[in-house]
C-alpha cells in the first residue's frame, strides 16, 4: 500500500485483468492506485476521493467512457488519460474534445505508459502564463513577446501559421485533435475542413524541423490529432 504522500490514480476500466495490470506497475512506481470497474463507480470515486491522474477506457458496461470524462473535466484540471482500443480513432477524437489530455493505446507497453503519465503530471493545469518559452529542438518559441527563433535566428510566420503554433504550444507534451485546432486556428465553421490544418503543419514543419519528413517535435497522432514535443520554462 502507498504512502499518504503518493500521487492517486483513479482507474476505470470493466477488465480485470487490465485493473491487475495497471494496479501492479502503478504501485511499483509508487503511485496509490483507485479501482472503478463501471462509469457510475468512476464518477462517485472522482468525486469522493483527491485523485492526481484519471486512467479511463471508452468503453464502460453502464455508460460512454467519454460522458464520464466530460463530467470530470466540468470540475477538475486533473490529467485525463484515455484508454483505448486501437480501432477507436473517432473515439478518441471526441474524448479529447471531451476534456482528456491523451490516450494510451490498448494493448500498450509499460515503459510507453509510465512515459505517458509522466508528461501528462508535467504539464497538469496550464502550460503557459504570461512570461513563457517553449523549446524543442534549436527552436525558441516565446508566447508573450510572439516570437519565434531556430538558432538563433528570427523565424517568418504568416499569422494562421503563428496561430497553429500557439495552440500546440498551450498544450505542449499533449494531443491536440484536428478538430479542436480547426475551431481554435481558423474557427467553429472549420471544424471538418482538415486539409487546412495538414497544409499548414506541413509548412510550419518545413520552417522548424531539422527534417520535415521525420518531424522530431511536431508529430502526427494518426487519425486523431497532432502533438508538440518541448520544454516550457520562464522567460
Amino acid at each position: 500500500m502507498s504512502g499518504q504522500g503518493s500521487l492517486q490514480v483513479l482507474v476505470v476500466d470493466d477488465e480485470p485483468a487490465i485493473r491487475d495490470l495497471l494496479r501492479a506497475t502503478l504501485q511499483a512506481e509508487g503511485y496509490g492506485v483507485i479501482e472503478a470497474a463501471t462509469a457510475r463507480d468512476g464518477a462517485t470515486l472522482a468525486g469522493n476521493r483527491r485523485i492526481d491522474l484519471f486512467l479511463i477506457d471508452l468503453g464502460l458496461p453502464d455508460g460512454d467512457g467519454v460522458a464520464l470524462i466530460r463530467e470530470i473535466r466540468g470540475w477538475t484540471q486533473r490529467p485525463i488519460l484515455v484508454l483505448s482500443a486501437r480501432t477507436q480513432e473517432l473515439q478518441k477524437v471526441d474524448a479529447l474534445d471531451a476534456g482528456a489530455d491523451d490516450f494510451v493505446t490498448k494493448p500498450f507497453g509499460v515503459a510507453e505508459l509510465h512515459a505517458r503519465i509522466r508528461v501528462a503530471l508535467r504539464h497538469a493545469g496550464p502550460l503557459v502564463s504570461s512570461g513563457t518559452t517553449l523549446v524543442f529542438g534549436d527552436v525558441t518559441v516565446d508566447l508573450l513577446a510572439r516570437h519565434v527563433s531556430r538558432a538563433g535566428a528570427p523565424v517568418r510566420l504568416t499569422a494562421t501559421q503563428w496561430r497553429l503554433l500557439e495552440v500546440l504550444a498551450r498544450h505542449a507534451g499533449r494531443v491536440v485533435s484536428s478538430r479542436q485546432l480547426l475551431r481554435e486556428v481558423w474557427g467553429p465553421g472549420h471544424g471538418e475542413q482538415g486539409h487546412y490544418l495538414r497544409i499548414y503543419v506541413r509548412q510550419l514543419r518545413q520552417k522548424l524541423e531539422q527534417d520535415p519528413t521525420q518531424p522530431q517535435f511536431l508529430q502526427t497522432e494518426m487519425g486523431v490529432g497532432y502533438r508538440l514535443l518541448g520544454t516550457g520554462g520562464p522567460v
